[in-house]
């Protein structure tokens, strides 16, 4: 094998065991949410550091490869693509690091009514799909499926953008719950952004799969 596919294949591995961290800190996140478990959310949030040294090794190794190869085309965008999907997985890190941040100061469990009324345990649950659906895209190279997780952030949206009328009216009639209403509306919002970052790397796969740029092409066709 050819020293440049070599270390290429170096960067994809390194890329997916931060991928594989981030994903543990996703799951243990929804665990320490919904029973507002205080020792489970500090060790996600010591996670932290550990992704954030991933996030700077990996910007070291793909400055290096740019130096001792000058990659060009498919090998170019690959390692385009790497940086770009690490700087999004550092920043699912810190959402979910944010995430474990509320968890820890929570007195009690969230309202099981709140909880069913704002969906955002199906939310947590489909955010959680497309993050380790699109990296098995990612290892699998497969452009299709991550086109298909782009689609599903269709369905976070649709539970964020209802999120502030549904907990408003619930606040309303439970004055006493105000705390954690705020608590479970910043947790949406959150989610609402991991949705978005998944989405990003969706198309970074696309990128360096099919040299197409998806980037934005909702935007322009919506001002056409």
């Amino acid at each position: 094998m050819p020293h440049i596919d070599v270390e290429l294949e170096r960067l994809r591995e390194k890329l997916l065991e931060m991928w594989d961290l981030v994903e543990h800190q996703l799951t243990s996140g929804r665990e320490a949410v919904m029973n507002a478990d205080h020792e489970l959310s500090q060790r996600i949030i010591k996670l932290e550091r550990k992704v954030n040294s991933f996030d700077l090794k990996i910007d070291r190794m793909c400055e290096n490869f740019f130096a001792l190869f000058t990659p060009v085309a498919v090998d170019l965008r690959t390692v385009l693509a790497i940086l770009k999907i690490n700087t999004n997985l550092e920043r699912i890190g810190d959402t979910a690091e944010g995430m474990a941040r509320f968890a820890c100061k929570l007195d009690r469990p969230f309202d099981p009514e709140l909880v069913e009324l704002t969906n955002v345990m199906v939310m947590y649950d489909e955010a959680l799909v497309m993050f380790n659906e699109c990296r098995t895209a990612f290892k699998s190279e497969d452009p299709k499926l991550a086109k298909q997780i782009i689609k599903r952030d269709k369905a976070l949206n649709k539970i964020y953008r209802k999120s502030d009328v549904v907990i408003g009216k619930y606040l309303q009639n439970n004055p006493d719950r105000i705390p954690e209403g705020l608590a479970l509306l910043s947790i949406i919002k959150k989610l609402e952004r991991v949705g978005d970052q998944v989405t990003n790397m969706a198309e970074e796969i696309i990128f360096y799969r099919e040299a197409k740029v998806v980037k934005h092409r909702k935007k322009k066709k919506k001002k056409e």
